[in-house]
């Protein structure tokens, strides 16, 4: 008998390379959508819905559990938003993935967000092994990180839809600050000119 696992997932670009890795082991993951820190909600919509066809075109089963929370992300978040991920973001979706598995009979669970390289994998892996141990469930880790490459440009090549941030609108500020610092630096330029 096959182990049943529910894979947290965070996107379907991410989810590629763990589906296919996990496939070629034999396992068919459950696909399992939670993720209130994505914001706004348009692209919180996007990215489900993604997903969603992506996970109906390669037959794999899925479970939307809906939780657009800005509110509460920023409530949480806001008096550290440097740890956000660590403090708030990872335990908050990998504790309502294990409670889902726990009470819908899965043998263990395992997340997307193993795959990426900007994800603070060593906290990441810590806060599943200790959730899977409290619940008395298995977390099933692999260091998806080895195909990250190979899921993106699998990703790019079947045209699904490809985020530019993390989820959060603080990750957002984070991928374009360089940008942003480049905007500040030529207005401050234009008001000494401006000022001479």
């Amino acid at each position: 008998m096959k182990n049943k696992v529910l894979m947290h997932t965070c996107c379907a670009p991410c989810s590629v390379y763990c589906i296919d890795s996990l496939r070629k082991e034999g396992i068919e993951p459950t696909l399992f959508w939670y993720n209130p820190n994505i914001h706004p909600y348009i692209e919180y919509k996007t990215r489900r819905d993604c997903l969603k066809d992506y996970a109906a075109k390669i037959s794999a089963e899925i479970i939307i559990k809906e939780d657009y929370g800005l509110d509460e992300f920023c409530r949480h978040v806001v008096q550290d938003i440097s740890n956000r991920c660590v403090n708030y973001c990872y335990p908050k979706r990998i504790s309502e993935t294990v409670r889902y598995a726990a009470t819908h009979g899965y043998d263990a669970f395992t997340t997307t967000l193993l795959v990426s390289p900007y994800q603070k994998h060593e906290e990441l892996k810590k806060v599943c092994e200790d959730l899977a141990k409290l619940a008395g469930i298995k977390f099933l880790y692999r260091d998806f990180r080895i195909g990250f490459r190979e899921g993106q440009n699998k990703a790019r090549e079947l045209g699904l839809y490809m985020q530019k941030y993390c989820g959060c609108i603080f990750s957002e500020e984070d991928r374009y600050q360089k940008q942003i610092l480049r905007d500040q630096a030529v207005k401050t330029s234009e008001n000494t000119i401006s000022s001479v």
